[in-house]
């Protein structure tokens, strides 16, 4: 369906294509199976049905905004597959992090006002949401980024 939505050039993000294409392969491998097999039994279909969503989801995530990754494949896409390391703090980073910026302007979670980037309500919303998701969690500071400068 990714690649569906591509050629069609819908305006659909990919997370909304994934989440559409999980909903539609549920309900039509349930009925499949329910024709197909006397004794279905939908729940344990449904555990394994699950466990194959939720893998392909933590990798299409890993791949599909990870910043590491588009360092990684710029980097193997250069002349002689190298870069120096100034060259990718000061240049790839930073376009790397515009490109984020744009989604949450675009996706009305941020917004440039002047010269300054701030959450909207919407994104201020959605960061009460995360935070309080990450407390449950007990999910502290991933060590990822550091922007307390």
């Amino acid at each position: 369906m990714q690649w569906m939505a591509r050629r069609t050039a819908r305006p659909l993000s990919p997370a909304i294509v994934l989440a559409i294409a999980a909903v539609l392969s549920h309900v039509a491998s349930t009925i499949l199976g329910a024709m197909t097999v006397p004794q279905f039994q939908y729940w344990n279909a449904a555990s394994v049905f699950s466990f194959g969503v939720m893998s392909y989801v933590f990798a299409f995530g890993a791949v599909y905004k990870s910043v590491s990754l588009e360092i990684l494949l710029d980097v193997t896409e250069r002349p002689g597959r190298e870069s120096s390391l100034v060259e990718v703090v000061e240049h790839r980073i930073p376009d790397v992090f515009l490109g984020r910026t744009k989604i949450l302007v675009e996706s009305g979670l941020a917004e440039h006002i002047g010269p300054t980037f701030a959450p909207t309500a919407a994104g201020r919303k959605l960061a009460g949401r995360i935070t309080r998701l990450r407390r449950l969690f007990a999910i502290g500071d991933t060590g990822l980024y550091d922007f307390s400068d």
